[in-house]
């Protein structure tokens, strides 16, 4: 197996990345690198390939690396931390194709497990920005689907610390994925996969070329009693049935070596019973006369249906010292919640509601990179949304009388978000790098808002192997759109529903002062460590929390917040060997919650104005550690053997104050053996056949997620038990 491994002193991070689609990556888990070299060298380097061929294979090829170089230097990371996973590295970890987005996630440093599917990263709330070949998807509403898949990535990085100014509106983290192609991924493959629980998970996927244009398509449907966490800690989940199906394509058109039409498309639709949790009290002790047919709390039938449609159009264009891409994008976000049909909502919450919520996106996004002179790059470029949310609910509730009446409730809103930046990326001596510049975004949706924000980031390569950085980073994050309208609190006064408090205070952006600093040192080849140290002040931190039976994050302000941590990384691939280990300490504080106060008790939200808290979603430590050996790693039937761990101290839960406390640690194990067989049926239509067995958290230890208290926490979740999955995959 051959490896090839790029220190940021020799390559860019960005031709690294550019450059997996030719090259076979190393096998580990994750490398983290700090975006050091200016790119204006790779940029250099393209402008002199001189093709003017699309007719062979090899032309094609170099045609599509120029490109993709052009594409990576529009938005480079330079200063920031980014942890690269290579399609290997994607193959290798414990479910390959088939684990979700947050499982790969979850083996950078720094990021905390949550219910949900979701995922904190350096200590934020839902702050990460996808990108798929560098235009940012806009929100959704999905909270337990993921409607990107694995497979449909040839590479994907998540990008951290001071993020120069071209990442705008959610800047916690930023996952750029960059896609499979036919140009470089042709042939198809289709793979069955499942176990325990009734999972069952087929999945189809094929790329081609013809001419100019080269396609690639993936798709998949998902069948399991796992689609959200165990409220309890028992083996199998109450209640807890999925059906989810998913496409992605990818099409485009090669026009000539300097310019590409592509066309990204998805749809994600996904069906959630909702676990149960048995021994529940009635919301009112006269409910019982009330509601003599209603089930018990462990026999109720909630559910919820979340839909995601999205396609982004785009043009990449190379003239001379410029590079461009400009695309058009929509999204349409929909989540669907159906109460109990024999009012079991009302018996236990005082509500029962039909609730839907829908967001249309659409917008366009543009990048220009102009190369000045071999020591300066300049880049700028905007971002605009244009969005659309519409709530609506149909609510049984009983008023001052115990009597049962239905209130309609319904709005709708349009609004926009829009950000510009220019940037120049200088290096005034030969190892170190300047990269500075200013950003302008503004917001007018449910709050009308805007800011100008300088940022700058140093780099500095001072001895072999080595590489310094450190960056300041000023940063404008809008609401989110999907927030709860304050015209439901009156409709819902004296009534069973009522809320526990009248505030309504306008959801505001949250404005941060953000510094982070670092070192990378490759020790000897294939070895290399990190350590990184960041600082957030914020002025009116967003968090997000689940209020009422629908599991729809609501957005509110605290009026300060603080966020301080560090983390150490390091990675080794030499070899069949890969090794990578994370360790990360974060905390994160708020104080006064200044929006939607009426989902708080009036106590809390006292004992808050004037006192620092923990924030929901707070862990103090995080780790993640794993390792992979492929034993005849010559040979045409290669075995891999890889594991994973993830360890968590605990997010947080009431104690006789509002986050006081931490539900217990956990460290859980995974585990996987992947058999490869090259030619295995002698014939030239079948190529690589694979077996697989994966094994999650292989001890089989119960562990809590959410303890079900805490601010903006709904209900309790527990983490996977030992499952057992095996999948049987073929190419041709």
């Amino acid at each position: 197996m051959m490896r090839l491994w790029f220190s940021s002193r020799s390559l860019p991070p960005a031709m690294l990345v550019a450059m997996t689609a030719l090259t076979p990556p190393g096998a580990a888990i994750a490398q983290t690198v700090t975006a050091a070299t200016p790119s204006a060298t790779t940029g250099t380097q393209a402008a002199d390939t001189g093709v003017t061929h699309l007719s062979s294979a090899p032309d094609t090829m170099t045609v599509t690396a120029k490109l993709d170089r052009a594409r990576v230097q529009l938005q480079p990371s330079t200063g920031a931390t980014v942890h690269a996973f290579s399609r290997k590295a994607l193959e290798t970890i414990p479910g390959g194709d088939n684990a979700g987005l947050n499982s790969v996630l979850l083996q950078a440093p720094g990021v905390a497990q949550d219910s949900y599917g979701q995922i904190h990263v350096r200590g934020d709330h839902n702050e990460v920005q996808f990108r798929l070949d560098g235009v940012q998807l806009p929100e959704g509403m999905n909270v337990f689907g993921q409607t990107l898949m694995t497979r449909f990535a040839d590479n994907l990085s998540l990008t951290t610390g001071a993020l120069p100014v071209e990442y705008g509106f959610l800047q916690a983290g930023v996952v750029d994925i960059t896609t499979k192609n036919g140009a470089t991924n042709k042939g198809g493959n289709v793979s069955i996969y499942g176990g325990a629980r009734d999972y069952f998970f087929p999945s189809a996927q094929y790329g081609g070329q013809f001419g100019k244009w080269d396609y690639f398509l993936t798709a998949d449907y998902v069948h399991d009693r796992v689609g959200i966490e165990n409220t309890t800690a028992a083996f199998n989940a109450p209640h807890d049935l999925s059906n989810q199906y998913h496409f992605l394509g990818h099409l485009r058109y090669t026009v000539d070596e300097n310019t590409r039409i592509s066309l990204i498309a998805g749809v994600s639709n996904a069906q959630y019973q909702l676990p149960n949790i048995a021994g529940q009290p009635l919301f009112g002790d006269d409910y019982t006369r009330l509601l003599p047919g209603a089930p018990s709390s462990g026999n109720l039938n909630e559910r919820q249906k979340e839909i995601t449609d999205f396609g982004i159009l785009s043009l990449q264009k190379d003239i001379g010292a410029f590079s461009l891409q400009t695309s058009i994008f929509s999204r349409y976000s929909s989540l669907g919640y159906s109460p109990d049909p024999n009012m079991g909502d009302l018996a236990y919450m005082g509500i029962s509601q039909h609730a839907e919520r829908s967001v249309m996106s659409t917008g366009t996004q543009s990048d220009v990179t102009w190369r000045v002179r071999p020591n300066h790059t300049v880049r700028f470029g905007f971002q605009v949304f244009a969005e659309r949310n519409i709530t609506k609910a149909d609510a049984t509730v009983f008023d001052a009388n115990d009597q049962p009446v239905k209130i309609h409730t319904g709005n709708g809103r349009t609004g926009d978000i829009y950000g510009l930046y220019v940037q120049d990326e200088w290096q005034p001596l030969r190892n170190v790098t300047v990269n500075y510049g200013l950003r302008f975004d503004g917001v007018g949706e449910y709050t009308n808002e805007h800011q100008l924000s300088p940022r700058i980031n140093v780099v500095w390569r001072a001895w072999k192997g080595a590489t310094l950085h450190a960056g300041y980073s000023r940063y404008f994050t809008p609401p989110p759109f999907e927030v709860v309208g304050g015209a439901d609190l009156q409709q819902f006064a004296n009534t069973s529903a009522a809320a526990p408090s009248t505030g309504n205070g306008t959801v505001k952006a949250e404005r941060d002062h953000y510094f982070d600093a670092g070192i990378e040192q490759v020790i000897v080849p294939g070895l290399r460590v990190s350590f990184d140290a960041y600082y957030k002040l914020a002025h009116n931190l967003i968090d997000e929390g689940q209020f009422g039976a629908p599991i729809i994050l609501t957005g509110f302000n605290y009026r300060r917040g603080q966020v301080n941590g560090y983390e150490f990384a390091t990675s080794y691939d030499r070899g069949p060997l890969s090794l990578y280990g994370n360790l990360a300490w974060s905390r994160a504080i708020g104080k006064d919650i200044t929006s939607a106060q009426f989902n708080f008790d009036p106590d809390d939200l006292n004992y808050i104005s004037h006192r620092w808290v923990h924030l929901d979603h707070d862990q103090r430590w995080t780790a993640s550690a794993g390792g992979a050996y492929t034993f005849f790693h010559r040979t045409g039937h290669p075995t891999r053997l890889s594991a994973t761990m993830v360890y968590g101290s605990g997010l947080r839960q009431d104690t006789d104050i509002p986050n006081g406390g931490v539900v217990p640690q956990y460290a859980t194990f995974n585990m996987s053996v992947v058999q490869s067989f090259r030619d295995l049926f002698h014939s030239p239509f079948f190529r690589t056949t694979q077996l697989r067995l994966d094994v999650t958290n292989l001890f089989d230890h119960p562990y809590m997620l959410r303890s079900g208290t805490g601010i903006g926490v709904g209900a309790p979740q527990y983490g996977l038990r030992r499952t057992i999955l095996t999948g049987i995959s073929q190419a041709f």
